[in-house]
C-alpha cells in the first residue's frame, strides 16, 4: 500500500511517500520537510509533488492519504487538512486523519528514544502553552491530547508516571516540567504519521472525520453589535 503522509501542525512542512505492509514497519521512500511556520501553505503542495517524484511515483499510484490533525494552530492545521481533503475528493481515495503526537510517540518509539518507558508529548502551542499527551511503554495514548501552561501540567506529571519527554513544547519548558527531554522528534516524520494509521489502513476501515484538534477558542470574536459611525 502507498500512502502520502501530510502533516503542518508544527512548524514543520512535512509530506513524504510511505509504503505499508502488513507484518513490517512503514518504509518511507521519499520526503520533503522545512521547518518554517510562516510557509505552510506555500510549501506542502510542492512538498508533495516533489516527494511523489524522488519517489519516482504520481498522485495516481496512491492508495490512501494520512494527514496530522492536531493539536495544532488554526492556520497550519486548516492548511493539511484541506489539501488531504482535496486530493483524497479528486483521487477517490481515503483520507485518515492522526493525533500529530501519536506520530511523535510512533517516532519516539521505533528510534528508542522513549527507552521503553511512558512518555510525555509536548509541542509548543505559543502562548507560552503547550499542546501535551501522555503514552505509555507501547506507544498507546494514555491521556491527552490537551493545551496547558507548564506550570499547570507539571503539576500533573507526578500522577502519570512518566519517564521522558519529546517535542520542542517539552525542550521549551524542560526546567518547568522536570522530565529528561529525548532530542531530535520536534516534528513528525512520515513513517510515524503512517505508523498511527496503520491499523485503520490495513484493515480498510472507514477513516475518522477530519476533525482538527484546536483544543482552544478562536481569537476571532464575532461582533455583538453595529459599530458607530461619527458623521462630520
Amino acid at each position: 500500500m502507498l500512502v502520502l503522509a501530510l502533516d503542518t501542525a508544527t512548524p514543520a512542512v512535512t509530506a513524504g511517500v510511505v509504503e505499508l505492509e502488513a507484518g513490517s514497519p512503514p518504509r518511507t521512500l521519499a520526503q520533503r520537510v522545512t521547518v518554517d511556520a510562516k510557509a505552510h501553505g506555500e510549501l506542502l503542495t510542492p512538498h508533495l509533488t516533489d516527494a511523489l517524484a524522488d519517489a519516482g511515483r504520481s498522485l495516481a499510484d496512491v492508495d490512501a492519504i494520512v494527514v496530522g490533525a492536531g493539536p495544532g494552530p488554526f492556520t497550519g492545521l486548516r492548511v493539511g487538512l484541506v489539501t488531504a481533503a482535496a486530493l483524497g475528493h479528486a483521487l477517490d481515495r481515503p483520507v485518515h486523519p492522526v493525533a500529530t503526537t501519536d506520530a511523535l510517540a510512533h517516532d519516539a518509539l521505533v528510534s528508542g528514544a522513549s527507552a521503553g518507558a511512558p512518555l510525555l508529548v509536548a509541542t509548543d502551542a505559543r502562548r507560552r502553552e503547550v499542546y501535551w499527551a501522555a503514552y505509555d511503554a507501547d506507544g498507546r495514548r494514555t491521556q491527552g491530547p490537551d493545551v496547558e501552561r507548564p506550570a499547570e501540567l507539571a503539576g500533573k506529571l507526578p500522577g502519570l508516571g512518566l519517564a521522558g519527554a519529546v517535542g520542542e513544547g517539552a525542550a521549551l519548558y524542560a526546567e518547568v516540567l522536570g522530565l529528561p527531554v529525548r532530542a531530535g522528534h520536534d516534528h513528525p516524520s512520515p513513517a510515524g504519521l503512517v505508523a498511527a494509521a496503520a491499523d485503520a489502513l490495513l484493515s480498510g476501515a472507514e477513516p475518522a472525520p477530519l476533525t482538527p484538534l484546536y483544543l482552544r477558542r478562536p481569537d476571532a470574536v464575532e461582533p455583538t453589535g453595529r459599530k458607530r459611525v461619527t458623521r462630520p
